[in-house]
Order: structure tokens, then sequence, then C-alpha cells
């Protein structure tokens, strides 16, 4: 064990001990993971709290702001609100309202996108899929679409609009059944691919042999799109039950990594240069509501369902083989989320515990442990320039200093 840790430690630690911007979804590395390394593994008061309404969306955390998203509740003349404060005093410096149904399907409803930051203009998409872009320092709007409207749909998903934007070079993606490129400038449509049962995970951009494709997992399978004109590149069928794909692909190079909820598990493909080919698939790793993150050659993520009996785990897999490294079960964390900063994992509890661990495929090797928030807790923390930002789905955001160690 201390043999393996001393080869597999040194190569966390030579990472860049600065720290980074959280402008988007999954974080500065597009993976759930920062660089950030010298932070103390305990909380005390909270730097600042907020209000923010209902919904799971994550912060995004850019130039010393952050950006939420939260609904006011009402089920009838209700509305959705991006808001912007100053990360240090939680300040409040704009925000923007607008009308917005709350698509509550079995759940407290509220937005789930999480909004992205770039070139000083934020795009931010409503449940009910409303696009905005607005001025980062003002609020002012941009522009904005109406993406049931561009889509032609009938009706929304039974979720709504839960995948996050993403940039591409000058492209901005978002998912509406089929996937749309607009000019990140004005909104104007540049492409349109294929119709797909609509994704509620976000989409990601897989590059083997350098050639750049967006991968999304829509509700009927794995999409390979070229981002020149919107083609399908490849397709894998991948269904779960009730119609609830809603997770991330996992890229390294020429592999891509898959799991979803409901006992559906996981599979890894790797791209022989025309297609994907499967490598494995088990039910070793089944994630239903969070991402999970790799790290070195290992998955960490939390195994189960929250509505149904069964196993709720934290997981550790070798990436390449499938097979799990370790397992524990733990009644108060249940269906978790982290993220990883430097050689440490932060896990947020399904109400609100916040657990700092070693990032350590030999065993689970916690350091601290406390409640942090409370609340249903399903979205996913948020760690940006030593500062620990949570949410619940009431709306409460917390912001914790974890300073230098």
């Amino acid at each position: 064990m201390k043999f393996y840790r001393a080869l597999f430690l040194p190569l966390l630690f030579s990472l860049n001990l600065t720290g980074a911007d959280w402008a988007h979804w999954l974080g500065p590395q597009g993976d759930g993971t920062t660089t950030e390394s010298n932070w103390k593994a305990e909380i005390q008061e909270p730097l600042w709290r907020k209000k923010i309404g209902i919904g799971f969306s994550a912060v995004a955390v850019s130039g010393g702001k952050v950006f939420a998203m939260g609904h006011d509740g009402g089920k009838k003349g209700g509305k959705e609100t991006v808001f912007c404060f100053d990360g240090l005093t939680g300040h409040s410096i704009w925000s923007h309202s607008y009308a917005a149904p709350l698509v509550d399907y079995l759940h407290e409803g509220g937005p789930c996108s999480t909004p992205v930051v770039d070139d000083s203009v934020v795009y931010s998409i409503s449940k009910h899929g409303l696009l905005h872009a607005l001025d980062a320092k003002s609020g002012k709007i941009l522009w904005k679409r109406d993406m049931p409207k561009e889509a032609k749909m009938k009706k929304l998903p039974y979720w709504g609009f839960a995948a996050s934007p993403l940039i591409f070079e000058e492209q901005l993606i978002i998912e509406a059944g089929a996937t749309y490129s607009m000019n990140k400038k004005n909104g104007s449509i540049l492409w349109e691919s294929d119709f797909f049962q609509a994704a509620y995970g976000s989409p990601t951009i897989f590059s083997p042999e350098g050639f750049p494709m967006i991968a999304v997992l829509k509700n009927d399978g794995l999409v390979l799109i070229n981002p020149e004109n919107g083609s399908t590149l490849d397709f894998v069928g991948w269904e779960t039950s009730y119609q609830t794909n809603a997770s991330t692909p996992i890229v390294r190079g020429d592999k891509l990594f898959l799991s979803t909820g409901y006992q559906r598990g996981c599979a890894l493909f790797q791209w022989n240069g025309r297609k994907l080919e499967k490598q494995y698939e088990n039910k070793n790793l089944s994630t239903h509501m969070n991402h999970a993150i790799l790290v070195e050659d290992f998955v960490y993520g939390f195994d189960g369902n929250v509505h149904m009996a069964g196993p709720k785990d934290f997981v550790c897999m070798d990436f390449l083989t499938g097979k799990v490294q370790w397992r524990i079960t733990d009644r108060s964390l249940e269906i978790g989320s982290l993220l990883v900063a430097g050689d440490r994992m932060m896990l947020l509890g399904q109400r609100g515990e916040l657990v700092f661990a070693r990032v350590n495929p030999l065993e689970f090797e916690e350091i601290f442990r406390e409640q942090a928030i409370g609340g249903r807790c399903w979205t996913m923390p948020v760690f940006s320039q030593g500062i620990l930002y949570l949410r619940n789905a009431r709306g409460d955001l917390y912001a914790y200093d974890l300073g230098s160690k």
C-alpha cells in the first residue's frame, strides 16, 4: 500500500496548485476536477449564505463572480432568476428574472442546467428551455432564444431542460431533442443534428486522434456528432429505465465511459478510427443523479438509486477493466455527489453531509465529516479559488472558505 501511494501521490502533487475558475459544468478541465490542492480539510462557519430559490443547478464561478439559478416556487405566475454574486462577500451584483413554470414532475422542480461563462458572457437555459446570453458584468440581455419553439417541440421533456450549455470554439451547443449549434455571439443557429430522445445529461468534447466530436448521451443512446455540420458520426444504443439517461460521458484519449442509473450499469468504449467498440459492460457502477469522476486510472462514483431499494454505495473502479477496487456503504451519504481537488475528494451527501477523503484506489480514506448545509442535496459542489460552494434543492447557497492549510 505505501509503495503504491509513493508512486501515485507525486503525480497529483506535481499539478499546478494555483486557483482556477469553475466557469462551466464539471469545472476548469471539464471532468469534475481542479488542481487546487492547498486547502484546509475542515469547515468553519459559512463565509456567506444566500437564498436563490428552488432548483438543482450548480453554480459557475468566473472572474471573482458566482452565477447561480433558482425558481421562486410559484406554480402559476412563477419566475426563474439568474443571479450574480461577489464570490468573496456574497454581495448581489445583479439578477435577471423571467416568467417560468416550475416543472416539478416527481421532484421540487426549478432549474437543473448549470450556466457557462465565456468571454464575459453568461449563457443559461431555464427548465422550460428559455436560453439567455447575458453580459457577465451588468446582467444585460445580449440575446435570447425560446428553444422549444426553435426545436418545434409539442411538449417539454418530462424533467424539462437539464443539460448544460457547452462552448466549443465559436459555437454554443444546446440540447433540445436534436443537438443545436448556435453562434455564441448572436444566437443564430449554425446547424441542427439528427433528432434523438431529449438528453438530460450534458454534452462534452471527445477528441480521439485529435479529431473533435461532440459526445452526448441521449435517452435512446450515445451519439457522436461532427461539430462542423451536425452530422452523426456514430450511435450506440443505451437505454435506461424511465428514460432517465442523465450523465455526461467521461472521455480520455480514444476511450469513452458511460454510467447511468436504475441498475443499467456502465460501459467503456474505444474509438477505432471509424466507430466505437465496446471494451466491457457491467453493473459495478450505476450512477443515478450525479457524475462519476476519473482520476488517473480509476473512476469514483455513487452506485444506486435515490428512489429505489437496494445498495447505495460509493465505489472505486478500475477504468480500463471495470473491476471494483473497493465499495463502501454510507447511510449518511447515500446517493451524493463529488468533486476532486488535488489529491483529495469532496463528497456531498444526499442530506447535506460533507466528507473529505483522500484520492486512494486502495481504500476509502476519510479525513473529515460534518453536516454542512442540510436539505435535499443532489447538486454537485463547486470549488474555486479556495471557496467551496454548496446548494440544496430548496434554494440555500452556502460558501465555505477553505483557504490555505
